[in-house]
Formats: structure tokens, C-alpha cells, sequence
């Protein structure tokens, strides 16, 4: 579920700001002055929160499957990870209040709102910089890491590297690698060979090669 006004909604709103601006400077604003104002706070308001709230949600739908469900991310941040629990569970109250009141007026207007989101954007701000130090490091311990993209290598990482799910990844992480042929039946399963993605070559190992710990370490 995103949160967001469409692209018709926000010149519209662009264009309301501009007309009350223009009211501001009027020789007749003491008539109108408060209700003027009102909208002057309110109309900035819904900008503010509508632009702000876009960057959170891209920032944590981005950052959720790591800080959440990856084992390898929490082990290795584990105070970012208790953090983004507490961004996680702010970020989706927000949107679930957006949804249940429809309105933006209703909704930005509300006292703190914008205070808790900007708030929730700093948080996530410095998460994603303890991850890129995450994946700096990770590229240290195996440089082949730098070839790949880094949405590539938070999917290898954020699988706690699973053999089975590392395999797609190998032509990208290995020249002319297709994939490595596993052990099947294996919880964590051993390579028996190596499948070449240059015509149909296939080289079996002498002995299967476990692929044990870190993803690192095994590849």
C-alpha cells in the first residue's frame, strides 16, 4: 500500500499554494486574514507530509525485507534492526491511518504528524548508512562483490546465503559461471559441480565442495 497524491492531485495543490499566496499580499486580507492563514498552514502542511512521507516509503519498502526478515542483516546490525522495528511499526500506523481517512486535508493536518515522519525519515536515513557500511564491508571480504548491482547483493545477503538462492546470482558474480550443480535432498547442500554459461561445459568436482557459513567465505 503506497501513500501518495497522483500527479493531477499535486499541481493542484501547487496551484491552490499559489493562489494563496497572491491572497496574502492583498489590500483586503484583514477581511479574510484568518481563514487565509489557515489555508496557508494547511495547504504547506499537506505538501510537507505528502513529500516527505514519499521518501520514507521508498526508503523503508526498500529497507524491509533486510532489517525484517534477513537473519544475516539483524546478526550483523542488531541495533539498527531493533530501530527499524520501531520505524516499521510507526511507518505502517501512519499508513494505516491514511488509508482508513482518505482525505489529505484530514489526514497532514493532524498535530505531530509531520514531526513523526520526519522523524521516521532521519531513522531510516541512518539505517540504510549502517547498511552500505553492511555491504562496504562484505565487498572487502570478497571483491567480486563490487560487480555486482547493489539490489544483486542485498538479495544474496538478505537470503542468509542459501546456497539454492545464491545460484542466480552466479553469472554475475563469476565470468562465464552459470551456476554450480548441488546436492539435492541436502538441508544445507554441498556443490558437486560447476555448469559453465559458455555453451554447455560441465566440470564435476573431484569431491562435492561444502558451502558452509557466510557467503563470502563459500564463494
Amino acid at each position: 500500500m503506497m501513500a501518495k497524491l497522483n500527479e493531477e492531485d499535486f499541481e493542484l495543490l501547487e496551484e491552490d499554494q499559489t493562489k494563496v499566496t497572491a491572497m496574502l499580499g492583498s489590500r483586503y486580507l484583514a477581511t479574510f486574514e484568518e481563514e487565509i492563514n489557515m489555508w496557508n498552514r494547511s495547504l504547506e502542511l499537506i505538501n510537507n507530509v505528502v513529500s516527505t512521507l514519499r521518501e520514507v516509503q521508498q526508503s523503508w519498502g526498500y529497507l524491509e525485507n533486510l532489517f525484517i526478515h534477513s537473519e544475516e542483516v539483524r546478526r550483523e546490525l542488531p541495533k539498527e534492526s531493533d530501530e527499524f522495528v520501531i520505524i516499521d511499526q510507526d511507518v505502517k500506523r501512519v499508513l494505516k491511518d491514511c488509508y482508513e481517512k482518505q482525505f489529505a486535508l484530514k489526514f497532514c493536518t493532524q498535530d505531530g504528524y509531520l514531526a513523526l515522519i520526519e522523524n521516521s525519515l532521519e531513522k531510516l536515513i541512518k539505517c540504510e548508512k549502517a547498511l552500505n557500511r553492511f555491504m562496504d564491508d562484505k565487498r572487502t571480504c570478497f571483491p567480486r562483490f563490487y560487480f555486482v548491482s547493489p539490489a544483486d547483493l542485498l538479495d544474496i545477503l538478505s537470503n542468509g546465503g542459501d546456497p539454492v538462492k545464491v545460484m542466480p546470482h552466479m553469472p554475475k558474480i563469476f565470468q562465464a559461471i552459470d551456476t554450480l550443480k548441488l546436492e539435492s535432498g541436502a538441508v544445507r547442500p554441498a556443490a558437486i559441480g560447476m555448469k559453465s554459461c559458455v555453451g554447455v561445459e560441465f566440470v564435476e568436482f573431484t569431491e562435492p565442495l561444502k558451502l558452509m557459513g557466510k557467503v563470502e567465505n563459500y564463494l
